[in-house]
C-alpha cells in the first residue's frame, strides 16, 4: 500500500530534478567518460600547484609588519634574519670560515656576526658581554643568517651539510623547510592509511564486495578534479595541502553513502535499477543537497577572515564540496546504475547485525540524555572561549623533531632570541644615536647594527665601504638590526614589539617601519583574534539560512545547530582542561569545518524523523529513525574521525597536527550528539516541530506515546 501511493505520488508530477535524474541515468556512459577525463586532466594539473609553507605571508597586505617587509625589500638588499645557525666548539678564526663558507651558499644573502657588531682586534674580555654573548659564548657561534625565500629550500640543505648532524639551526624559514619536507610524505601515509581505512568501513556496511570500491572511484575522482582546479589559485597554504585531500574525502564520503543507502532501499520497488536510481535521487536529494551547502557554507564563512590562511582553505574546500555533489547527482548514479550488474554478481550477506535494539535502547534513555545534554552548552563555551593560545609558528614542532631538539640547543646556550628590523627615515644622525639608546636601554636588546653604532656618527658616510652601506643605509633610510632576548610570541614578546614602535614613533613622528618574526606573530594574533567572531557567527547565520530554506522549519535549523554548536565547544575544553595551548588558525578554522562537516549527520537524521513521522508517533519515529540512520552517519563518521587523528597522529607540523586531533575529537563529539541527543530533543520538541515545519501538519497523529 505504501509503495502503491509512492508510485501514485511520483506519477501525478513529473518535476524538473526527476527529469534530470533520467537524463542522468539515460546519458550515463557519456557522464562517466567525462568525468574520467575531468579527472586525469586534474591530476596533472595538480603537479603544477605551488605550495606556500609559511603563514606570515598569509597576514593582510595592509598590516604593519607587511607593509613594513615590502618598503626593507625595495631598500635593501638584505632582508630580515630568518635562520640562526650555532656550531659548536670553535674558535674565533674558525667561526669566521664558517661564516664565509655560509656566505658562499647561494640564496643565503647576508651572514651577521660578531665581526659585524665588534672589533675583532680588541681581545673579547673587553668588550661589551651583552654584545659577544650574542653572537659566541663558550666556545659556540651563532649566526643570524638570511635566506631568499624564493630559492632557499636548497640553501637549508647546504646549510646542514655544512654544519653537520651534530650543530644546529632554527629560525622561520628553517621551520619551513622542515614543514615542506615533511609534510608531503606524512600526508602520503595519512591518505593510504585513511583509503584503506575506507575500504574496511563500506566492506563492512555495504552489501556488495564491488560497492566500496565504486564509491572510492566516486570519491577519487572528485579530489583529483577539485585538486588539480586549484590551479586557479596559482598557489594554495601548505593547511590546504594538507587538510584539502582528507576533508574532501572524509565529508564527502556522507553524500555518496547516503545515496547507496537510499539506492538500496529503493533497489526493485520502481521495475528497473534507472527507476530505482531516479527515485532514489528524489528521496535523498533534499537531504543531500542541504548537507552540500551547509559544508559549503562552513568552509565559505572562512573566507571573510583577514588572515589569508582563512580564504585560502575554504574557497579550495568549498569548491571540493561542489564537486564533490556534482558527482554524487550525476556520476555516481550513472557508475552505479552502469555498474548493477557488477553489484549484483557480488552480493555477501550483511556483516552488521540489526540495529533495532540500538534504535529502542537510546528511544528508552532519551530524555535523561537530554537532561544531561541542557547543562553542557553554558560551562562549555565559557571553557572553550578560556584557552590559551599560539599565533604564529614558533611552536610548530616541538622537541623529538629535529627542529625542535636544534631549537632548544640553541636557546640553551644562547637564550630565546629574535631579530628586529627598523627602518627610519636617513639623515638624522644625532636622532638615530638618541634613539639607539633608548633601544638600548631596554632589557631585552642585547645589541644593535646600525649606521650610528658600528660607524659612528661622525663618520662621514663617504669612508664607509660600498657593501657596509648597503646594509646600513639606504637612499631614503637608515637600517636598524636588533639582535633581542625574546620569543617569537607571548604576552612579553608582544610588549616589547609595541614598546619599540612606540619608542620609534616618538623620535620619528613621521613614520618608520619595524619587521621580525616576532613583529609578525603580533599583527597575526591581532588579524585572526579579530577574524574569530565574526567567522563564527557568519558561519552559523548561514548555515541556519540554508537550513530553514532546506528544512521547510523555523524550530529545526536551531536545534540542529545548537546540537553541533554544543559538540564544538566541549571539543575546545578538552584542550582547557588539560592545560594545553591551541594554534589560534586550528581553533578559528576547526569551528567551521566541524559545523560544516558534521551538521549534515544532524540534517540525515532530522529529514528521516519527519518522513517516519508521517506513518508513526513520535516515539516510534524515534526508534525507527535511529534504527535505519545509524549506519550511513558511522560510515562516514567513522571515516571523519580517523582520518583526524590520523593526521594528528602522524603530522610532525604542530598546527596540523592540531587541526587533526580537534577534527577526530570533534567529529566523535558531533556523533555522539547527534545519535544520543538530538533523538529526544527531536521527541520533545515535537509539538513545536509540527507547528513551525512545513508538511507537519500530516504528522500522524497520536493520543500519548512514552
Amino acid at each position: 500500500m505504501k509503495k502503491g501511493r509512492t508510485e501514485k505520488a511520483g506519477a501525478h508530477k513529473k518535476v524538473s530534478t526527476e527529469r534530470f535524474f533520467e537524463a542522468v541515468v539515460k546519458y550515463r556512459k557519456t557522464i562517466i567518460f567525462a568525468f574520467v577525463a575531468c579527472a586525469v586532466f586534474g591530476a596533472l594539473c595538480r603537479q603544477l600547484v605551488a605550495i606556500n609553507y609559511d603563514m606570515n605571508d598569509y597576514l593582510p597586505a595592509e598590516s604593519p609588519s607587511t607593509i613594513s617587509l615590502e618598503v626593507m625589500k625595495e631598500e635593501f638588499e638584505g632582508g630580515i634574519p630568518n635562520a640562526r645557525v650555532m656550531v659548536e666548539d670553535v674558535s674565533i678564526p674558525q667561526a669566521l670560515e664558517y661564516k664565509a663558507a655560509l656566505e658562499e651558499i647561494p640564496a643565503v644573502t647576508e651572514v651577521t656576526w660578531l665581526d659585524d657588531a665588534a672589533d675583532l682586534a680588541v681581545p673579547l674580555e673587553t668588550m661589551d658581554p651583552d654584545v659577544t654573548e650574542t653572537y659566541y659564548k663558550d666556545g659556540m657561534a651563532l649566526f643570524s643568517v638570511v635566506i631568499d625565500e624564493e630559492r632557499g629550500l636548497p640553501a637549508v640543505a647546504a646549510i646542514r651539510e655544512l654544519i653537520g648532524e651534530e650543530n644546529s639551526m632554527t629560525g622561520s624559514y628553517v621551520a619551513t623547510a622542515a614543514a615542506t619536507e615533511s609534510t608531503v610524505t606524512e600526508i602520503r601515509k595519512i591518505t593510504v592509511i585513511a583509503v584503506l581505512f575506507v575500504i574496511l568501513v563500506l566492506t563492512l556496511t555495504t552489501d556488495s564486495w564491488a560497492e566500496p570500491l565504486l564509491l572510492l572511484a566516486g570519491l577519487g575522482i572528485s579530489i583529483l578534479i577539485n585538486a588539480g582546479s586549484n590551479l586557479i589559485f596559482g598557489e594554495i597554504s601548505f593547511v590546504t595541502n594538507a587538510a584539502g585531500t582528507i576533508l574532501q574525502l572524509a565529508i564527502s564520503l556522507d553524500f555518496f553513502v547516503f545515496l547507496i543507502h537510499r539506492f538500496k532501499e529503493c533497489r526493485g520497488q520502481y521495475g528497473s535499477a534507472e527507476r530505482d536510481m531516479v527515485q532514489a535521487l528524489q528521496k535523498a536529494g533534499v537531504a543531500i543537497l542541504s548537507s552540500g551547502l551547509t559544508v559549503m557554507i562552513g568552509f565559505m564563512a572562512l573566507a571573510v577572515m583577514r588572515f589569508r590562511i582563512g580564504p585560502d582553505l575554504g574557497l579550495a574546500l568549498a569548491k571540493g564540496i561542489c564537486i564533490s555533489l556534482i558527482a554524487v547527482f550525476t556520476f555516481m548514479p550513472a557508475l552505479l546504475v552502469e555498474a548493477r550488474g557488477l553489484i549484483e554478481r557480488t552480493r555477501h550477506r550483511p556483516f552488521l547485525p540489526d540495529l533495532t535494539g540500538f534504535g529502542r535502547l537510546v528511544r528508552r534513555m532519551m530524555i535523561l540524555l537530554v537532561c544531561v545534554f541542557i547543562i553542557l552548552p553554558v560551562p562549555a563555551y565559557m571553557a572553550a572561549r578560556a584557552n590559551d593560545f599560539y599565533y604564529g609558528s614558533s611552536h610548530i614542532f616541538e622537541e623529538g623533531t629535529q627542529f625542535g631538539d636544534d631549537t632548544a640547543r640553541i636557546e640553551e646556550t644562547f637564550g630565546k632570541g629574535d631579530t628586529y628590523v627598523l627602518l627610519v627615515p636617513k639623515g638624522d644622525f644625532a636622532e638615530e644615536t638618541a634613539l639607539s639608546a633608548e633601544l638600548q636601554a631596554l632589557p631585552q636588546v642585547k645589541s644593535i647594527l646600525s649606521y650610528v653604532d658600528v660607524a659612528g656618527a661622525e663618520v662621514p658616510v663617504d669612508y664607509l665601504e660600498e657593501g657596509d652601506l648597503a646594509l646600513l643605509l639606504s637612499s631614503g633610510y637608515s637600517r636598524m638590526v636588533l639582535s633581542v632576548e625574546a620569543e617569537y610570541e607571548g604576552e612579553e614578546t608582544f610588549d616589547l614589539v609595541q614598546t619599540i614602535r612606540s619608542i620609534a614613533a616618538a623620535h620619528y613622528p613621521e613614520g618608520h617601519y619595524l619587521a621580525g618574526e616576532g613583529v609578525s606573530t603580533r599583527d597575526l594574533m591581532e588579524t585572526v583574534t579579530d577574524d574569530g567572531e565574526r567567522v563564527d557567527l557568519i558561519a552559523i547565520g548561514a548555515v541556519l539560512a540554508v537550513l530553514l530554506l532546506a528544512t521547510g522549519s523555523v524550530s529545526l535549523p536551531v536545534l540542529l545547530v545548537l546540537v553541533i554548536e554544543t559538540a564544538i565547544w566541549l571539543n575546545y575544553t578538552i584542550s582547557y582542561f588539560n592545560g594545553q595551548p591551541v594554534f589560534y588558525i586550528a581553533y578559528l578554522i576547526i569551528g567551521a569545518v566541524q559545523l560544516g562537516a558534521t551538521v549534515d549527520y544532524a540534517i540525515l537524521l532530522a529529514d528521516r524523523y519527519k518522513e517516519c513521522r508521517l506513518s508513526y508517533g513520535k516515539g516510534e519515529a524515534v526508534e525507527r529513525t535511529v534504527t535505519t540512520v545509524t549506519v550511513p552517519i558511522l560510515t562516514s563518521g567513522s571515516a571523519l574521525v580517523v582520518c583526524g587523528f590520523l593526521l594528528g597522529a602522524i603530522s610532525t607540523h604542530g598546527v596540523l597536527a592540531q587541526l587533526g586531533m580537534f577534527l577526530g575529537k570533534g567529529t566523535l563529539f558531533s556523533l555522539l550528539m547527534v545519535l544520543f541527543v538530538l533523538p529526544g530533543l527531536l521527541y520533545l520538541c515535537d509539538g513545536l516541530i509540527r507547528r513551525s515545519t512545513r508538511g507537519g501538519k500530516s504528522f500522524k497523529k497520536e493520543k500519548e506515546e512514552a
